[in-house]
């Protein structure tokens, strides 16, 4: 079944959409919608409801959402020519692991390395529709981002030929910086943090007369999102869940949108680093609420406040939202490069970090099931993945590290080292010193890191050294017990 037959199926047993307005993007309210339109549709407050039940939330005619599928059908035409159509394949290698049927939707290989293109052809074109060839001498938009969205901004202005200004905090990477000056956008560094950057980009709106695009929450850019959910139905048309990153919560609110239309029977579930768990404090409150972002290796998904229209939307369609942790997301990220050959950013590897064994994901009602994960971005800079990769490996218990102490004669060190090789481990990094072994004035202490296989290899490695009467504090940043 094609895409057209599944829309017509689904739309000719409703009513004619309600018609959202062209476009709402503005500043008033943080980028949200006026605080006259946020009464209209946000919910009423609630105490304490379920995080993993949005269906426990008061309901509204879908019609009247910020988005309807029919403005994700109407994006769907409007960026085709512009946006890769991804692909969305099965991995043998994680369907073995996971013991389900996994596909992954690789929208990091759009050409600034993220979904967020979707959004921001759409924005700019219904700009363009709006206010016609004149915005693109008088006008203009502008955003403040420190990453993708300011990357998929500045390329797709300059295609359309629309000038774009990005404020960026003085945080933001260098190379996407250098990215987004190579593709014509006007760059201004300004705050310490995403959030002063976004005050200024609303002075200079209120100055310049620019448009303001927000990269999570207005309509336009949740369409855009909703275009990956088209796909994957058209790609896995019996796809049992589909788990979506969620940050600003606009990618699963568009995503969620269109697959419920085509497919209800799919279940929609959101993973967000639990060190940024934005959407879950809207659902205890209610509504959009902020929460205290922690550093987190998904730093794409560290939004303090999930956007208003986004909200609204997931909460209607999205069936639950789960947690994962930073040894999970540096895991999936490790799987992905060994397994799969695929480079993916914290955030974009959140879906398949809830899935892998031992988290929230790993549960019976999904094992044997197709399931597909958008794999939404893979702007990772070089420093950071090396010690991502380390973290996994660390995490996998295939590089370990323990404190001992050795005999400070000649062969004391050589008779440690002989029993790793022995056990089939490779030393990384190796130190020994004196001063701070208070134990006997004959030791020496070793602090080692090595390469193991796996669990079961440490635990050789450990048993055998005990055996030989090493006294040990094994992975000891990890606060795990001495030996």
């Amino acid at each position: 079944m094609t895409f057209l037959s599944m829309f017509s199926s689904a739309v000719e047993k409703k009513e004619e959409p309600k018609k959202v307005p062209a476009l709402r993007i503005d500043v008033i309210n943080n980028g949200a919608v006026p605080k006259t339109e946020l009464k209209k549709s946000s919910p009423p407050e609630m105490k304490a409801p379920s995080l993993t039940s949005p269906k426990c939330l008061p309901r509204q005619n879908l019609n009247d959402l910020p988005i309807t599928f029919a403005d994700i059908s109407r994006a769907h035409v409007n960026i085709r020519s512009g946006v890769v159509r991804t692909t969305c394949e099965k991995s043998h290698f994680l369907s073995e692991l996971l013991g389900a049927n996994i596909y992954l939707k690789s929208e990091f290989r759009q050409f600034t390395g993220s979904f967020k293109e979707r959004g921001a052809r759409n924005a700019i074109k219904q700009l363009l529709l709006k206010h016609g060839d004149g915005f693109k001498k008088n006008g203009g938009v502008i955003a403040a981002s420190a990453g993708n969205h300011a990357l998929a901004l500045a390329f797709h202005g300059k295609e359309l030929g629309v000038p774009v200004t990005v404020v960026m905090p003085t945080v933001a990477p260098l190379a996407k910086v250098d990215k987004c000056r190579k593709f014509g956008a006007k760059i201004i560094i300004h705050g310490a943090h995403i959030g002063e950057a976004k005050i200024f980009a609303e002075k200079l709106v209120e100055s310049e007369g620019s448009c303001y695009v927000n990269g999570y929450d207005d309509p336009p850019i949740l369409a855009g999102a909703g275009t990956i959910g088209i796909e994957m139905v058209d790609d896995v048309p019996d796809m049992d869940f589909v788990i979506v990153p969620v940050g600003g919560a606009g990618l699963i609110a568009g995503i969620s949108c269109a697959v419920k239309t085509l497919k209800p029977d799919c279940k929609v579930i959101g993973v967000e680093p639990e060190r940024a768990a934005s959407y879950h404090a809207a659902m205890a409150a209610g509504k959009p609420t902020p929460f205290n972002v922690l550093s987190t290796l998904g730093d794409g998904l560290a939004v303090p406040t999930v956007g208003a229209h986004a909200f609204e939307v997931a909460r209607h369609y999205v069936d639950e939202c789960v947690l994962c942790t930073e040894k999970e997301i540096s895991i999936a990220i490790l799987r992905l490069i060994e397994n799969e050959k695929m480079v993916v950013e914290g955030g974009g590897a959140a879906g398949l970090a809830a899935l892998l064994p031992g988290a929230q994901l790993d549960r019976p009602d999904i094992k044997g099931k197709n399931v597909v994960i958008p794999l939404c971005g893979g702007n990772i800079d070089t420093t950071t993945l090396g010690r991502v990769i380390d973290r996994g490996l660390a995490a996998d218990d295939r590089l370990c590290n323990f404190v001992g102490s050795v005999s400070d004669r000649p062969g004391g060190i050589a008779n440690l080292t002989a029993i790793l090789a022995a056990e089939g481990a490779s030393i990384k990094d190796i130190y020994h010193e004196r001063a701070w072994l208070h134990t006997s004035v004959d030791q020496v202490q070793i602090k080692c890191v090595v390469e193991l296989q796996g669990k079961d290899h440490a635990e050789r490695l450990q048993n055998a050294l005990h055996a030989k009467g090493y006294p040990l504090v094994w992975n000891k940043n990890d606060g795990k017990n001495k030996v």
